[in-house]
């Protein structure tokens, strides 16, 4: 009877497989750095950082007809920060990155619930920051709809702190964390288009963040609205991107952030590309701030890769002016050089009136092999006088040499796929 058993479930798993697609692949993600003056002007008599994180990701997939269920769980690890033989993780790093099921509504409808990635157009508001480790995630509900070239999605999110276990029902619905812009409520609209040569999109965006009266009960919601597109063409070797976005709400005026890139392909192995792009920043004399901030984009990916502006920083300050070129060299046999030029200075003044941050360069070189890839990279940072004004440091107590240097390798297994 038993060996019955068996071959029923050995059966009935069978049918399962020829009815459904199940994927299991993962990621392996070593990375080396060298910090002396990432993300922050490094002091003369400070010693330079150095060390090696690990980010390791399963995922699973498993999509029918009907629906579609998806699994990715990470781990980030720095080397050495456990002791030996310690029975548990020190840094508590392991994740659910996401956890989602999508339910096929109608022939161009679906809904998308569970803890997922909002990542839209070249993630300057929404995007999965897949340059930091852990990456970013929402848990949220939505609605999606696609029919030819047009798309749709509507989310909503609520937030909840279940820290007090009795909370939920005697305390009502506070929500106690904070920091990185961690929103309360959340709704989303957005629509994208696309034609022959153009395509735009437009997003709608309200984050809710929790308020707490003096006596630290929940007193509703400080509302942000970021609204605005982004908009591209290309025409045979030449292209366009734009990016236009107003934000407003109940602690801050209209800010604003617009941007223009172009590229040009000289030739098979050089793409150029310049650009520019604008934030709002606040005067200090108002109550209500003027500064624009990009939210949960990949900012990383943006005003240099040596992370000094909206990469959990900069958040109410001078805004920036970013205007920068670039080239990108294809050297054959699967490697390529990223060499970027980027000139920062404030939209608004310093106390001091100097308005002029430095210059940045970044170079990026990669290179993929059979099966996995290596990326390297080196920046530098040329600082101006406000720069130092902006950091909170002088000219003669910092270092002359400002600069960042890392090197990574990205793995990516494909366990299985049942569709092959």
């Amino acid at each position: 009877m038993k060996k019955q058993y068996v071959l029923l479930a050995v059966f009935a798993l069978a049918i399962q497989f020829a009815q459904a697609q199940f994927t299991l692949d993962g990621e392996f993600r070593p990375r080396t750095e060298y910090r002396h003056g990432f993300g922050n002007l490094i002091a003369d008599d400070a010693d330079a950082g150095f060390g090696i994180s690990t980010r390791a990701r399963l995922n699973a997939g498993w999509t029918t007809d009907a629906y579609k269920v998806y699994l990715s769980l990470q781990d980030v690890m720095v080397w050495g920060e456990n002791r030996q033989i310690l029975p548990w993780d020190q840094n508590n790093s392991f994740a659910v990155f996401e956890a989602w099921a999508e339910i096929k509504l109608a022939e161009s409808w679906s809904t998308k619930i569970g803890r997922q990635v909002l990542s839209y157009d070249d993630q300057r508001i929404l995007g999965g920051l897949d340059w930091a480790q852990q990456g970013r995630n929402h848990d949220a509900a939505m609605i999606k709809h696609k029919k030819g070239k047009f798309m749709l999605d509507f989310a909503l999110a609520f937030n909840q702190d279940y820290s007090n276990p009795t909370g939920f029902v005697s305390v009502g619905t506070g929500y106690n964390t904070s920091g990185f812009f961690s929103y309360k409520t959340m709704q989303m609209l957005y629509m994208k288009q696309a034609w022959e040569k153009f395509t735009g999109s437009l997003l709608l965006l309200n984050n809710g963040f929790q308020k707490f009266d003096d006596a630290s009960a929940p007193d509703g919601v400080n509302n942000i609205q970021t609204f605005g597109t982004h908009l591209t063409y290309k025409a045979g070797s030449f292209g366009l991107a734009g990016n236009g976005y107003l934000q407003f709400g109940d602690d801050r005026k209209t800010a604003f952030l617009l941007g223009l890139d172009a590229t040009y392909k000289a030739s098979e192995k050089v793409t150029l590309g310049a650009g520019i792009e604008i934030i709002s920043g606040d005067k200090a004399d108002t109550a209500e701030t003027e500064a624009f901030f990009p939210l949960y984009g990949t900012n990383h990916k943006f005003n240099g890769f040596m992370d000094y502006f909206y990469v959990g920083n900069h958040a109410n300050s001078i805004g920036l002016s970013d205007i920068h070129v670039s080239a990108n060299f294809d050297l054959g046999n699967k490697s390529s050089l990223l060499v970027k030029a980027l000139n920062f200075s404030g939209e608004k003044e310093l106390a001091s009136g100097e308005k002029s941050l430095g210059t940045e360069i970044d170079i990026v070189y990669k290179k993929a092999f059979k099966g996995y890839a290596l990326v390297m990279g080196y920046s530098h940072m040329f600082a101006a006088d406000g720069m130092y004004e902006l950091k909170g440091i002088s000219e003669d107590a910092a270092a002359s040499g400002q600069n960042w240097a890392w090197a990574m390798l990205v793995i990516k297994p494909k366990f299985l796929n049942t569709a092959k």
